[in-house]
């Protein structure tokens, strides 16, 4: 099952984006996720928002133009990967429509699945949670430009799905997102 599908072909990859607030649980279910989709034998890459940008985007500040730059980049890589049978999630804020409609786009006309997964966590909750304490520092004074709170974060119109982290476990939520996948012939 691992490296064939049923007719003896591999099976499709495709980039799953997860959108959000920061601290929404984006990452977590990104790898929960993982973790299942690895047992069934999926070939599965996370490309974590903060990972990717200490490396592939380095030096690129929290402009409009430097995070729509940002965003392009990794979706370059998920839709290559997506490209090669390996379901790519990607745990990325993301804040503008255009720059993820352009994602879309790319995976459209490359002919590679591509689903929008909005994780609708609501600023009080991922202040609540600051895992990495942006909400604090915004707080004190010390950060500007936080996304949702004094930087602007366009909330996705139709994504293929809307999750409520704060109304559901990560099991529950990755559950969810693996349904869809099947849904959609992806697990």
């Amino acid at each position: 099952m691992s490296g064939t599908g049923a007719s003896g072909t591999p099976p499709r990859g495709a980039t799953i984006w997860l959108t959000g607030l920061p601290s929404a649980g984006k990452t977590t279910i990104a790898r929960a996720l993982a973790a299942r989709l690895a047992a069934e034998g999926r070939r599965v890459d996370v490309l974590d928002g903060d990972e990717v940008r200490e490396f592939l985007s380095a030096g690129l500040g929290f402009s409009r133009d430097d995070r729509h730059t940002n965003v392009q980049r990794i979706g370059f890589v998920a839709q290559l990967l997506a490209s090669h049978g390996v379901i790519a999630l990607v745990p990325v804020i993301a804040p503008y429509a255009d720059s993820r409609e352009a994602v879309r786009k790319r995976h459209q006309k490359a002919g590679t699945d591509y689903l929008e997964v909005h994780v609708a966590t609501p600023v009080e909750v991922c202040s609540e949670r600051d895992v990495k304490g942006l909400y604090a520092k915004q707080a004190a004074g010390a950060l500007t430009g936080l996304t949702g709170v004094d930087d602007p974060y366009e909330v996705p119109d139709a994504p293929d799905l809307r999750i409520h982290t704060h109304e559901q476990t990560v099991d529950e939520s990755a559950a969810a997102l693996h349904a869809l996948l099947a849904e959609r012939g992806l697990a």
